[in-house]
């Protein structure tokens, strides 16, 4: 344990064992986007967390919490490094969190080692990551958890050949690997691999070139956000669908961009741990009471993220208050009941076991809003790239 957290807990035992009734300040610190074209995903954290705030209070156990916000704009390790040393170091937070970005995450790696800080992932879905640190917890998912799942399923559908398309960063490397992996595995054949620059906005050669493979479906894996949309957009502009060419994804219709999508979104299929159309008690408890707190608020899976990683949080400083490797162990037991169905903390790779979902693009018929239609599920999946 670190000298400054050591001196902290001799201190808070030193006054309750003088009768003191004594409670600390534990302190989160989250690095996140709230500026940029990504803004919207540190939005959607910090409502979540409010959200479960308003629900449980701001206390626990013996200790109140503090949220400290910082704004990395974006895919920025640098930066990113540079605010945790300022949470750590100044604000003396006990706990980090968020990180959208897979470069944000391990580029604070050496710093919680060195602090024994449990630093809880609300999104960066690189499978490699949690290996960085023993201190990384993952309230998410990673891309291997739910494409090797698709790449199973869609063979099964009678799909036979893919060409994949991913951006050519961290994830969607791992997302390339894990759907070939899996599809080939079972027999099928990925006949063109193509990757993307990170900063493209032009996905037309890209779709052109799946367009002239002629598979039978593509899989896509992209950042949220616009190039998302754009990749989306120009799916359906091309007409791939009416050449029969099935699309396949993850993230790719997230709540944030669905309803601006529109119809020509209905039929897409993609593989993911949460949808806001999850139908169970939990799962509409938690978007009514966000669309309660925070009105056009959309539920997805950073809301979902950040809710679970709070609780996650909650459920370790009631344990372990401000002590890390207290914290970290008390971490790996939990299991709970999540807005997207059960989960639990995989002691190992230190992410969440849980449910992957296939899902269809439809038009609800009661709201009249798109929606991500859970079709069928494949239960408690882990880490599947971790042994990779």
């Amino acid at each position: 344990m670190n000298i400054l957290k050591r001196a902290a807990l001799a201190a808070a035992a030193a006054a309750l064992s003088a009768g003191v009734c004594w409670a600390d300040t534990i302190k989160v610190g989250v690095i996140a986007e709230f500026s940029g074209p990504f803004a919207i995903y540190g939005k959607q954290y910090k409502e979540a967390i409010e959200v479960y705030a308003a629900r449980h209070g701001k206390q626990a156990g013996a200790h109140t919490i503090e949220f400290i916000y910082k704004d990395v704009g974006g895919s920025n390790p640098d930066l990113a490094k540079t605010l945790a040393q300022e949470l750590l170091i100044r604000e003396k937070v006990d706990y980090l969190a968020g990180f959208t970005f897979t470069p944000n995450a391990l580029a604070v790696a050496p710093l919680i080692d060195q602090s024994e800080t449990p630093t809880v992932i609300f999104n960066a879905a690189t499978s490699s990551i949690n290996k960085g640190s023993p201190y990384f917890l993952r309230s998410s998912y990673t891309l291997w958890q739910v494409t090797a799942p698709l790449a199973e399923w869609a063979y099964d559908q009678g799909l036979k050949t893919v060409v994949t398309t991913v951006s050519d960063y961290g994830p969607g490397i791992d997302a390339e690997k894990a759907f070939k992996a899996a599809f080939e595995k079972k027999g099928g054949k990925v006949v063109d691999a193509i990757r993307m620059p990170v900063a493209t906005t032009d996905f037309t050669p890209f779709i052109q070139r799946v367009r002239g493979k002629a598979p039978n479906a593509v899989f896509a894996f992209l950042p949220g956000g616009p190039p998302t949309f754009g990749f989306t957009k120009t799916y359906n502009e091309n007409g791939l669908a009416a050449a029969g060419i099935r699309f396949l994804g993850t993230a790719e219709t997230e709540e944030s961009n669905l309803q601006a999508l529109g119809d020509a979104a209905i039929g897409l299929t993609t593989a993911f741990h949460y949808s806001a159309a999850h139908d169970s008690a939990v799962g509409h408890e938690f978007t009514k009471a966000l669309a309660e707190k925070f009105p056009g608020a959309v539920a997805n899976w950073a809301s979902v993220g950040a809710y679970d990683g709070t609780h996650l949080i909650y459920e370790m400083v009631k344990t372990a208050g401000g002590d890390g490797p207290k914290a970290l162990q008390a971490a790996k037991a939990l299991k709970w009941e999540s807005p997207r169905g059960p989960v639990e903390m995989d002691p190992e790779t230190r992410t969440v076991k849980q449910n992957v979902y296939i899902r269809d693009v439809e038009r609800d018929k009661a709201s009249g809003q798109l929606v991500n239609r859970e079709k069928s599920v494949i239960a408690t999946v882990g880490d599947l790239g971790w042994s990779q």
